[in-house]
């Protein structure tokens, strides 16, 4: 995750959680909540420190929605619209892959 300033798109910190393709991230109250790979980071918004971690353990490793009382609406949005994109490269590769084999 990278944190950029607003006005000028200056990096402002960087941490690296575990490696995915997708990172759902809601901002609140001073905090990061970062999801990917089915686990939950909580980052400091002004330092990018980790305050915690959850590995989610028994609960697998697709998207997590992160549901915060002021976030709800926006991110799951976001989630849908990436379950989307997945569900849509799915059908194409599965398409190429059939057009393939005949």
């Amino acid at each position: 995750m990278v944190a950029l300033q607003r006005a000028t798109g200056e990096q402002l910190w960087a941490t690296h959680l575990k490696g995915s393709d997708f990172v759902n991230v809601v901002v609140e109250r001073g905090q990061v909540f970062a999801t990917c790979c089915g686990e939950i980071f909580c980052l400091d918004a002004l330092s990018g420190e980790a305050l915690w971690h959850n590995r989610l353990k028994g609960l697998g490793t697709g998207l997590a929605t992160i549901a915060t009382e002021d976030s709800v609406r926006s991110t799951l949005a976001t989630v849908l619209a990436e379950k989307q994109r997945r569900d849509e490269a799915a059908t194409a590769a599965a398409a190429s892959a059939s057009s393939t084999a005949h």
